[in-house]
């Protein structure tokens, strides 16, 4: 197995690293990277104000994440007494992984100084060297030079030189910068960027009570597995189109329905455990379904959480509340949560086609159609079935009949 190793203070861990790493996991035909931040790096000092060891940690797990190859963060170096020194990591890896071929992954930067560490030596006999340009400027004749000092130097260096092709060419030093100014957002994965606004790192100032669409995005999506994440956007993308189709052009309630579809599922990683330790925070009452069947609680701790921790308003709090179960005589916004959640574009099962159709034809013919088929699926799999979705489908049927009389 060929295994990558990157390092790096990643104060913050950026999109310049995610391109870096893919390009590089290609090109050498890579099965997995390690991501190690440092601890207390041995050539520099961290900026005063710098997040903690733990917090850069936390970043470069979410940023792995989006790395979209084999990625696994470790916290050796974080964990280590005194300085970091890449040959002492390197030198546990080797017996980690004693049978597989290690890569050092470094910026044109590390490499043009290589020599000068603490022990190149031995870094070099315990892995190959993958040196990429980070700028247009890092040509292959700057490589060269140094390329060919290291292997006179070191006759038993691999070593493997590229130019990356598309790198988002920033600074940490200027990231951190941009950051405290309000900007740089863009230059980040989105829940790395969530991550700092929640937890107010770099300077950054933010009221979560009172977040702009724009920022209560990012950090929406830090409380979510990364998996659910498609999830999570496709429904903000189809409560729009929704919203747009019945609101009548009402910008507000457009708002409304992104807020609240971004933040609908930020309880769901939560298991049975946690989410009943906030059902008790937060005086939430549960029904004797709801203490035993976990997928209906994080509807309501996720509306707890909206309205304590962001502030929202009651109507997205309720949209948010019942968007699992439904409940009878539901507003505009809850019919387009609720709606949104079932058939936004990752969803795939038998009947969704026909359901999305009906959805826009007749919004309330769509919610009947969908509260049906959930009670037949619970039915068909002898599941118990929660009352507010019986009420809420028998109130539809009512109020279609009595419009028809």
């Amino acid at each position: 197995m060929r295994i990558g190793v990157y390092g790096g203070t990643f104060n913050p861990p950026h999109l310049g690293h995610i391109t870096a790493a893919r390009a590089v996991f290609d090109l050498l035909k890579l099965d997995k990277l390690l991501l190690i931040p440092t601890g207390r790096p041995p050539h520099k000092q961290l900026p005063e104000g710098s997040p903690t060891p733990e917090q850069r940690l936390e970043m470069t797990q979410l940023m792995a994440e989006e790395t979209g190859v084999e990625t696994e963060v470790l916290d050796l170096e974080i964990h280590r007494e005194g300085r970091s020194y890449t040959s002492d990591t390197l030198a546990r890896l080797h017996e980690q992984y004693p049978n597989d071929e290690l890569w050092l992954l470094m910026g044109t930067d590390m490499f043009l100084t290589l020599q000068d560490w603490h022990a190149p030596e031995e870094i070099l006999s315990l892995a190959g060297v993958a040196a990429f340009g980070r700028t247009e400027a890092d040509t292959e004749e700057l490589f060269a030079v140094q390329r060919d000092y290291l292997s006179g130097a070191y006759p038993q260096a691999r070593i493997f030189t590229l130019t990356v092709p598309g790198v988002v060419d920033v600074s940490s030093t200027e990231l951190r910068e941009r950051l405290r100014l309000g900007q740089g957002g863009t230059l980040l994965a989105p829940r790395v960027y969530g991550y700092i606004l929640r937890h107010g790192l770099y300077g950054v100032s933010s009221d979560m009570k009172h977040l702009p669409l724009e920022r209560l995005r990012p950090v929406a999506l830090t409380y979510l597995h990364h998996r659910r994440m498609p999830h999570v956007l496709g429904t903000e993308s189809e409560a729009v189109r929704l919203a747009e189709r019945w609101g009548g052009g009402d910008s507000k309630l457009i708002q409304k329905a992104r807020r609240a579809a971004l933040l609908h599922d930020c309880t769901k990683r939560l298991d049975m455990e946690e989410q009943k330790a906030l059902c008790a925070e937060y005086g939430i009452e549960l029904d004797p379904l709801e203490q035993r069947e976990i997928k209906l609680l994080h509807a309501k701790t996720g509306a707890a959480i909206a309205e304590s921790i962001f502030g929202e308003p009651p109507e997205i709090v309720d949209a948010i509340r019942w968007h699992t179960t439904g409940r009878a005589d539901m507003t505009l916004l809850e019919k387009i949560i609720y709606l949104a959640d079932y058939i936004e574009p990752t969803r795939h099962f038998p009947g969704v086609e026909d359901l999305r159709r009906r959805c826009y034809e007749d919004l309330d013919g769509g919610l009947l159609m969908g509260l049906e088929m959930t009670v037949d699926e619970m039915v068909e799999r002898g599941s118990p079935i929660h009352r507010a979705t019986l009420e809420a489908r028998d109130w539809l049927k009512g109020q279609r009949h009595r419009d028809e009389e």
